[in-house]
């Protein structure tokens, strides 16, 4: 009864709260700004109103068009279920499973470019270009991370690596968790699209590279990579979340420590987007590389 009650709240949360989280990151902005601001539940509302729209679809496209925003969705929210937001395991856990969350991340990335690149658009196709040329930087990273929480725990299980024998890692081995969260943040900046990075809010083709990806999808498609989107922030800030604040032995203090963990990402991502501009292109390549190297001395300090 407890596992089922532990898997239904992570439900709950992760699929509920998941939209909530760019509310508060735009009405943060909105305040920098000196605005108002849309309502947090804004995004709620828009999801809402693009699942009642139908769609429309370029006669040149085909199947994988309509692929891409299912698979997107598909692959996030198996991502959710494979995370372990609090104490005990995840829904859906198993030794090795860190592969499969990269695996699946990029797989959805694949299908997105793909459904892109279906279209014919030569912006789109852009997009597409550059999204795959930056996670090509950022996956390495990402994976130089989560190779640091295995050798500290000794397991290859994501409920281990990030289980509550992680608040002791700090204080032996605190320089390198604190690089893979420096390592982290930046790729949570760039898988979720954000400033510096990338503009979720420009409407210049040249200067985009994930929105002018999803230009030509409309009605439930657009609400599934909207939501899929919302998923992916999600994914990211709960795994930085549980990198500062690990699982107690309370599993009832986990969560709402989560959920203000999560309050913290997004108020912090908004911060940064109000704070700094958007960088060249051609410095994007050169922050991936910094995350890299900031992964892998962790990895090496471990080594030591």
């Amino acid at each position: 009864m407890d596992t089922v009650i532990h898997n239904s709240i992570h439900v709950l949360l992760a699929f509920g709260l998941a939209p909530l989280l760019l509310g508060i990151t735009n009405k943060t902005k909105a305040a920098f700004g000196g605005r108002v601001g849309p309502p947090v539940l804004q995004l709620y509302y828009d999801l809402a109103k693009l699942f009642r729209k139908g769609s429309v679809f370029s006669t040149t496209t085909t199947w994988m068009f309509c692929a891409g925003p299912v698979v997107g969705l598909v692959t996030s929210a198996i991502c959710v279920l494979l995370l372990p937001l609090a104490g005990g395991s995840a829904p859906i856990s198993f030794l090795g499973d860190p592969i499969m969350l990269v695996y699946l991340l990029g797989l959805g990335r694949f299908f997105t470019a793909s459904a892109a690149l279906d279209t014919g658009s030569p912006f789109e196709g852009m997009g597409a270009a550059r999204e795959v040329t930056f996670a090509c930087l950022a996956e390495p990273a990402f994976v130089l991370g989560l190779l640091v929480l295995a050798r500290l725990s000794d397991s290859f299980q994501l409920s281990t690596m990030l289980g509550t024998s992680l608040a002791t890692y700090w204080s032996s081995a605190g320089a390198s968790l604190a690089l893979v969260l420096v390592s982290w943040s930046i790729i949570l900046l760039t898988e979720n699209c954000r400033i510096p990075f990338d503009d979720p809010n420009t409407h210049l083709e040249l200067t985009m590279i994930h929105e002018v990806m999803v230009l030509d999808h409309s009605g439930p498609a657009l609400g599934m990579i909207l939501y899929g989107a919302a998923l992916k922030l999600f994914i990211f800030g709960a795994l930085i979340v549980r990198l500062v604040f690990p699982p107690t032995s309370s599993g009832l203090l986990d969560w709402p420590l989560l959920a203000v963990g999560l309050l913290g990402v997004a108020i912090g991502l908004g911060v940064v987007e109000s704070t700094m501009a958007r960088l060249r292109l051609t410095h994007i390549p050169l922050f991936l590389v910094a995350a890299c190297l900031l992964s892998g001395f962790g990895v090496i300090l471990l080594l030591r």
